[in-house]
């Protein structure tokens, strides 16, 4: 009982606590330094208890995988096109057509230093730390999403809390399928570059045209 209170409240303050304080105005650098060590932390947690595998796991069912995120894509592009042809109709695929080499670069950049770091700490940290906190996985998957969405509070964007919310139920239900921190990093930089690349970028803080 003492070792279920003491991870309820670490959960609470690296997930609640910590994210809204980023809502305060004290220096960047103490911010910064937070989340690093934070980060540092887990990934130590991770290896220690063997379960930071950079390398693909064996047995994943990849045709099904990619016929569900492309299902998914598919559906996520439908959608956004008609949104940003709406609401601004000149940013529709302008990244992509004005500056090609930015767009490339963004592609790079989020995938690989802002993607996989939040998967680490959203998905394959949370889960094997403090999944044993919910009796129900659904009830799991949903706690998991309002915080992934309260991650990105301090862009104080009501559209970014809704697609962060949204994303944060569809990898939490990836990763409570197929454990694989691969697999929800691949789906979610798949649906963040799409987001870029359709034109939302400056609406979810990427650089824009």
């Amino acid at each position: 009982m003492q070792a279920t209170v003491s991870k309820g409240l670490e959960l609470f303050f690296i997930f609640v606590v910590l994210p809204i304080s980023f809502l305060i105005n004290y220096p960047i650098a103490i911010k910064i330094a937070l989340v690093l060590i934070g980060f540092i932390a887990m990934l130590v947690y991770l290896k220690r208890a063997k379960l930071l595998k950079l390398m693909p796991t064996k047995g994943l069912d990849w045709p099904s995988f990619w016929k569900q995120t492309v299902g998914k894509l598919l559906i996520i592009a439908v959608v956004t096109i008609v949104y940003v042809y709406w609401i601004a109709p000149e940013k529709l695929f302008a990244v992509v057509l004005q500056k090609p080499l930015m767009w490339i670069t963004i592609l790079f950049v989020y995938s690989f230093f802002s993607v996989w770091p939040q998967e680490i700490v959203y998905r394959t940290f949370f889960y094997e730390r403090y999944q044993s906190l919910f009796a129900n996985p659904w009830l799991c998957m949903f706690i998991n999403a309002i915080l992934f969405s309260l991650a990105h509070i301090f862009l104080q964007s009501f559209l970014v809390q809704v697609l962060t919310f949204i994303g944060g139920l569809l990898f939490a239900y990836t990763y409570h399928k197929t454990k694989s921190t691969n697999l929800v990093t691949i789906e979610h930089a798949i649906y963040g570059n799409w987001l870029f690349t359709v034109g939302m970028g400056e609406m979810l803080a990427f650089p824009g045209v």
